[in-house]
């Protein structure tokens, strides 16, 4: 693949008005805007200022915003860029050497590893296990985390990785659940990759409504008071959740 054809697919990209393109499409934006990254963050950020007695919330303490805000907005941008970046590769990659290859379904990381060793190199098998172990070891607790504090939040138990044991039994029952669970699959006859690219989906699918009331809240004055998002951000957000839900509606018009 030469540069200028990637170049080319990465500012132009093939669209078509079929299952296998919505479906994909819907998989990576729900991999970039995930609800657990709602509840992670918000409740990360309000477990910050309960445990730091320096910190108020702004609304009570609005001369602390531009320093939070701006730590947040910091935060938020290497943080998105970052993981961008490496989307970016691993798609660009994949498709230089699995899709060149003819290799167009894979169904466990192992094979996966094992195609690319003759294609990228001997070294590749070991790079991908090194890969899938630590993104396991960061993702693992990332996910279980937000899972036990979704869940727990709807139900208004006390939720808080700050708390012992005693003191939020239930979110960390729920919280060591959703990992026994995980752990459970690798014993089940489960495509761990197939699993991957549906709970994607349903990510992506799921996102839209978060996104739509995450918006309201955001730009009502009476949630927000002063802090009501500025109108870069607000046209920015609306576009993301149209195109959100454009690439749900999509999907399940090509079933």
């Amino acid at each position: 693949m030469s540069l200028g054809l990637r170049l080319h697919a990465t500012i132009v990209p093939a669209i078509h008005i079929n299952r296998e393109f919505f479906a994909m499409f819907t998989a990576v934006l729900g991999t970039t805007i995930s609800p657990y990254l709602f509840f992670w963050q918000a409740s990360q950020e309000a477990e910050e200022v309960a445990v730091n007695k320096d910190e108020q919330p702004l609304k009570r303490r609005p001369d602390q915003a531009e320093h939070q805000l701006n730590r947040v907005r910091v935060d938020t941008y290497v943080g998105m860029g970052v993981s961008n970046v490496v989307a970016f590769f691993i798609i660009l990659t994949t498709a230089a050497t699995l899709h060149q290859a003819g290799i167009l379904d894979v169904e466990t990381s192992a094979q996966a590893a094992k195609a690319l060793e003759p294609i990228a190199g001997r070294f590749a098998f070991l790079l991908f296990a090194v890969g899938i172990v630590g993104t396991g070891l960061l993702a693992v607790p990332v996910l279980a985390g937000s899972a036990a504090y979704g869940v727990a939040e709807t139900f208004k138990w006390r939720a808080s990785l700050q708390k012992k044991l005693e003191q939020a039994p239930r979110f960390y029952v729920i919280l060591a659940a959703a990992t026994l669970l995980g752990l459970a699959l690798n014993f089940m006859k489960v495509d761990p990759i197939q699993a991957l690219f549906w709970s994607a989906i349903i990510n992506g699918v799921v996102a839209v409504p978060v996104m739509v009331v995450t918006m309201l809240l955001a730009s009502n004055r009476k949630v927000m008071g002063q802090f009501v998002i500025p109108p870069g951000l607000r046209s920015i957000g609306w576009i993301a959740t149209v195109v959100m839900a454009l690439a749900s509606v999509g999907l399940f018009a090509t079933l």
